[in-house]
Parts: C-alpha cells; structure tokens; sequence
C-alpha cells in the first residue's frame, strides 16, 4: 500500500511540476505534461498544475501516516 500511494504521490507531483514549467517555459515540457496536452483545461493549465501538486503534497503525508501492514 505504501509503495502505490508513494508512486500516486510522484506521479501527481511530476504531472504538476510539468504543468507549471509548461507554462513558464512557454512550452518546452509539452511531452512532460499531461495538462498541457489536454484539451479539457484549457485556460486552467495553471490552477490545475497547482491543485495537482497539493494533492500529491498531501498524497506524501498520507503515504507517511500509512503503517505498514502484516506480523
């Protein structure tokens, strides 16, 4: 269980991260970033990136407070 929150917890950081140097960079990270290649956020590239990397910061604090099951 700690390995796939720890692995959620990347993944949403990495797609977060990506989304906001997509936007800095005026768009070197395309291939990096999900958010930048979906047609859905469009115009919210930014706000998403941000709530990505909440929610990937608070998956990590999760991922610390799991104990670790079995004997």
């Amino acid at each position: 269980m700690k390995t796939f929150l720890g692995f959620l917890c990347f993944l949403l950081l990495s797609q977060g991260v990506g989304g906001l140097l997509y936007h800095m960079t005026e768009g070197s990270f395309r291939l990096w970033s999900l958010v930048a290649r979906t047609s859905l956020f469009e115009g919210y590239e930014i706000y998403v990136s941000v709530v990505l990397i909440v929610a990937g910061l608070g998956m990590g604090a999760a991922t610390a407070a799991v104990k670790k099951g079995g004997p």
